[in-house]
């Protein structure tokens, strides 16, 4: 059957989708501004927007965000993204970034993966640091395994002997320790992001610290997130 013009316009008005334009002078919130920056990390995939970047595809001007956040930084870190050119980064922090990524593939990680996420620092502070990545890399390592990778003991508050426990969450050194052991694999289903991509792990107690389980190695293993949600479920 064949519609008739009034028809075919009314169908052409049911599809029309209206949007509000903004009003010239009228102020920006911060929700605004951080959703633009969402905006634009997801566009390129990076889990950042650099300053320059903004001022060429943002949707405000980037003083606005300086001004109304204290720096871009800051305004990075509000809306959640990692920071795109912080400076005096300590080696601690680099290293667990490393760490992190390291966890997230089940694998050495790449430099190119500094630019995504879970990556909370970009190459710059790598580069700056260390020269390059192979040697970031290398100096990780070395902090890695060495030293102590005990936690220190959690001191009683109480006048009442009581045992000494260790402290609850394992140092960068005793989780890189664990998860090498481990084979970064979830020693109860067998899953490893390296492959199985988006599998995420943890190191958890074996006996729980609450009950007096000791954060060592011996009393440590690397479960998928699957496999750590269904022991807190028992």
């Amino acid at each position: 059957m064949v519609q008739s013009f009034a028809t075919r316009k009314t169908c052409m008005i049911e599809k029309r989708t209206f949007e509000i334009l903004r009003v010239s002078g009228m102020p920006v919130t911060d929700d605004e501004l951080l959703g633009d920056l969402h905006r634009l990390a997801s566009s390129s995939g990076k889990g950042t927007v650099g300053l320059l970047e903004y001022g060429r595809s943002g949707r405000y001007n980037e003083s606005t965000m300086v001004r109304r956040f204290g720096s871009w930084n800051k305004a990075l870190i509000a809306a959640g993204l990692a920071v795109s050119n912080e400076v005096n980064i300590s080696d601690e922090r680099l290293f667990e970034n490393i760490l992190v990524l390291w966890q997230h593939n089940g694998r050495q990680p790449r430099r190119a993966e500094l630019s995504k996420p879970p990556s909370a620092i970009s190459q710059g502070p790598y580069k700056r640091r260390f020269r390059s990545w192979y040697v970031a890399l290398k100096e990780f390592v070395e902090y890695a395994n060495g030293g102590d990778a005990v936690v220190p003991l959690r001191q009683s508050k109480s006048n009442t002997p009581a045992i000494k426990q260790t402290g609850r969450d394992p140092s960068l050194r005793l989780r890189w320790k664990v998860l090498q052991r481990d084979r970064f694999t979830c020693c109860a289903c067998g899953a490893s992001p390296a492959l199985a991509p988006g599998v995420d792990l943890h190191v958890d107690h074996i006996k729980s610290w609450s009950k007096g389980g000791q954060t060592v190695a011996e009393n440590l293993q690397t479960l998928c997130a699957r496999c750590n949600r269904g022991r807190s479920d028992e």
